[in-house]
């Protein structure tokens, strides 16, 4: 894979521009990194309080001329969307009087409300959940892109989807089939996935959107930006989260592809999903999320290069636009925005917990910097129409309160003093922490988990597909990319589960006949016309069994036998105690209904 001359000399300009910043650049102390984190937390408030006192419960805030606006039906969304920042900031008062009425006064068009206290969060998620069920009646599984909470889905509503769209409520539906111990939220979740996956091409791609019905795909188009990026971040998060190898496998494949196919170190180019050629080398704001995706990997050299280039764009404009042309170098016609995303700040912060280098506190420095002088306004921060010219715009999006602030205040925490201590469990793609509970990971800890004890004597089945051997390590005519985390954390001589008590896992079986996975030919799937562009012509395809090992703690496995504990960015014990100097002045229940009513 290539890119045209003026992208090398995009690269090495930037790599110049790399070095001469690590080098001059003065690091954060600790007491900085203390102050930094108060001036984030004073940040939060600022706009949280401009939105609680100007916006309620309206779902969003006009930070330049101090109202309100309802972006996504009347819900509170944000104040919804900011319960675990508060959580997370210790501010138990306000927490606690936001769910109060919350659960007292939030519905979705049902004609009534929930008088008992005892879970009614939890009611309402289970509700708003089978709500949504409707969206995954289709016949490729894959849902539609929305659903009226009340009626159902539109006869009018869209056949296209987005990858995206298709595959990232796996973590939340699981949950809630835990929690609520029905399983058939996180069964039409999986079948999502299973059929987005099933229409890959032959190099292990997908597309950007997909016909709900026909699963045609009507974008072509692969990256790991706009369109389909939390379809691969809930693949990986997925199997940390409930150990699903399932996930974990067609995680394994799909990076593996991404790496070798979408990856001009350090940038990531879109291609043709059947021919891999380039189509778009565009860096997009998007994009910025896989930096810290890869540190769940264990990947973390490529995501240093990737992270520093991505900041590089970020330190040439004051904030990174939605769109950066890598051919002409210059912010992409359109796309001149930044709507205050949270993607590289999010990576930033993985990145310095898991190498703890300066650098990254240097650049959250500059983040905050950005944020503080071009987007602050009266009564909140506001979206920048243009990079070139830092011209506000009078929106505020929920997201800046549960992500962008959330992630800056755990990037400076973190060096204030030991890890945070929330640390249990992965962030949803919205930046919500999603505990590892027992409850939660450990709920199909049981022998019936994919049907039954399996027969070791029984010989093995043969599969419609061949399964690839150490011999012959190639998927759909590519080589399986090595060299990151999860390969190394899977040996390859071992046929075990995760755990020993899930004795449905039989290790005498192909993944393709453990968990139904198969490649879809174009000749078989419903056309929407006849044109052959619209088509694939693959065939079928080999699937590598990769299983892991029976052992409750991760290690990976050195060129010289020897097991490394590798450091692990995600295992820390939930708590919400931590004092601070500074006040905040704190809600009653009453004064949160008149806010509510005088709005």
């Amino acid at each position: 894979m290539k890119l045209s001359i003026s992208c090398f000399l995009l690269l090495f300009s930037i790599n110049l521009g790399i070095f001469a910043y690590k080098s001059l650049a003065e690091s954060v102390t600790p007491e900085e990194a203390k102050q930094l984190r108060d001036e984030v937390r004073e940040m939060f408030y600022h706009a949280f309080n401009g939105y609680m006192e100007h916006a309620f419960p309206h779902d969003e805030l006009r930070p330049l001329s101090c109202g309100g606006e309802d972006t996504l039906g009347g819900y509170a969304l944000t104040l919804v969307d900011s319960l675990d920042t508060l959580a997370l900031l210790g501010d138990r008062e306000w927490f606690a009087a936001s769910v109060e009425w919350i659960g007292n006064n939030l519905r979705f068009d049902i004609g009534m409300r929930i008088q008992s206290y005892d879970n009614q969060l939890l009611h309402l998620a289970e509700d708003l959940g089978r709500r949504l069920l409707p969206a995954f009646e289709t016949p490729t599984g894959i849902p539609f892109g929305s659903v009226n909470l009340l009626l159902g889905v539109d006869e009018n509503e869209s056949k296209v989807t987005s990858t995206a769209g298709g595959g990232t409520l796996t973590l939340e539906f699981g949950i809630l089939s835990r929690l609520t111990n029905d399983p058939v939220f996180e069964q039409v979740t999986k079948n999502a996935v299973r059929g987005l996956w099933a229409r890959r091409s032959r190099f292990n791609l997908v597309g950007a959107h997909i016909n709900v019905f026909t699963g045609e795909w009507t974008q072509k188009d692969a990256g790991i930006g706009t369109s389909i990026d939390s379809f691969y971040e809930y693949l990986l998060k997925a199997y940390l989260l409930f150990g699903d190898e399932e996930y974990l496998f067609i995680f394994q494949e799909a990076y593996g592809a991404a790496m070798r196919y979408l990856f001009a170190d350090p940038w990531y180019v879109e291609v043709n999903m059947d021919s891999a050629a380039i189509v778009w080398p565009l860096f997009n704001s998007l994009q910025a999320f896989w930096p810290g995706l890869q540190v769940l990997a264990g990947d973390i050299d490529p995501a240093i290069r990737t992270h520093a280039a991505f900041f590089s764009v970020w330190r040439r404009y004051g904030f990174t636009p939605e769109g950066f042309n890598l051919a002409t170098l210059s912010v992409q016609q359109g796309q001149k925005s930044y709507p205050l995303r949270p993607e590289l700040i999010e990576s930033t912060y993985w990145l310095y917990k898991a190498t703890r280098d300066p650098r990254f506190l240097d650049a959250g420095r500059d983040m905050v910097a950005s944020l503080q002088y071009g987007a602050r306004c009266q009564c909140g921060y506001c979206h920048i129409t243009d990079v070139e010219d830092h011209k506000q715009e009078d929106h505020m999006e929920s997201f800046f309160l549960a992500e962008t602030v959330k992630y800056l205040w755990l990037l400076f925490d973190l060096a204030v003093g030991p890890d945070n201590l929330v640390e249990n469990g992965p962030y949803n793609t919205e930046g919500h922490l999603l505990p590892a509970s027992p409850q939660i990971s450990l709920v199909r800890e049981h022998c019936s988990y994919y049907g039954a004890y399996c027969n070791t004597s029984r010989s093995r089945q043969e599969s419609h597909f061949s399964e690839i051997t150490k011999e012959s390590p190639e998927i759909n005519g590519s080589r399986i990319y090595q060299g990151w985390g999860p390969s190394r954390l899977l040996p390859s001589n071992k046929r075990t589960s995760n755990s020993g008590l899930i004795k449905g896992f039989c290790p005498g079986l192909t993944h393709g006949q453990k968990f139904g996975i198969s490649y879809f030919n174009s000749m078989d799937m419903p056309r929407m016309d006849e044109s052959a562009n619209h088509r694939e012509t693959g065939s079928p395809q080999s699937h590598p069994v990769m299983i892991a090992s029976g052992t409750s703690s991760v290690s990976s496995v050195s060129d010289n036998g020897n097991k490394e504990s590798p450091h692990d960015p995600s295992m820390e014990n939930l708590e919400m105690e931590r004092s601070h100097e500074d006040s905040v002045p704190k809600p009653t229940e009453d004064e949160l209904e008149r806010l509510a009513v005088q709005r």
